[in-house]
């Protein structure tokens, strides 16, 4: 039940919020709230795959 969810929030995640990866934003440089929002993905993404 838990990991169909993270699986179906990872594929809407991917629909509606923005890529980094394909904008080349450097983590570096990024704001607070891009900061967050990877952070957002990235627990998303961890979640669905265990």
């Amino acid at each position: 039940m838990k990991k169909q969810f993270f699986k179906t929030l990872a594929k809407v995640n991917k629909a509606i919020l923005p890529s980094f990866t394909k904008k080349n934003v450097d983590l570096a440089k990024a704001s607070k709230l891009q900061l967050a929002l990877f952070a957002y993905k990235l627990w998303v993404t961890k979640n669905a795959l265990d």
